[in-house]
């Protein structure tokens, strides 16, 4: 796998995050990119076969941030230790799916991630709507990683 170079709009978005302390540069790694995204094409198939929103929900979620960790594995970032790792991998995803496919599943992304902490931190219920949610933004997202490809 390899992908497109960033834009000069990209690349300035990316690098205010650098800037903010919210992702550091490493090396590309274009093998675990792929891990990441064959890992959220599994989770992806699963998920129909699954009769409870909230596995549903939770599967689609971490589905959705594999493809986030695959973008930045294969762009040459990470995100930071500490408080806010899940918030970068949206503001990343942000930056890279500026457009067409993937850009309305990016900006998604953070309204799936706050739910998910309400499931995973408040124990409030996801209905099927909410886990329907998640599953569009992270096939959505595939898209958008599908673009990037060269």
């Amino acid at each position: 796998m390899s992908v497109r170079a960033l834009t000069q709009e990209q690349q300035a978005a990316v690098a205010a995050l650098i800037a903010s302390g919210t992702l550091q540069v490493v090396p590309p790694d274009l093998a675990k990119a792929e891990r990441f995204l064959d890992q959220a094409a599994a989770a992806v198939g699963e998920v129909a076969g699954l009769s409870v929103a909230s596995v549903s929900y939770d599967i689609a979620y971490n589905a959705a941030h594999d493809v986030g960790e695959a973008m930045l594995a294969a762009y040459g970032f990470r995100t930071t230790s500490g408080a806010g790792q899940h918030v970068a991998v949206g503001q990343f995803l942000e930056a890279v799916f500026d457009g067409p496919p993937g850009h309305a599943a990016a900006r998604r992304y953070d309204q799936i991630r706050s739910a998910r902490n309400g499931l995973r931190y408040r124990a409030q219920p996801v209905g099927q709507a909410t886990a329907d949610l998640a599953l569009d933004v992270v096939r959505g997202l595939m898209a958008g990683a599908d673009a990037q490809r060269v």
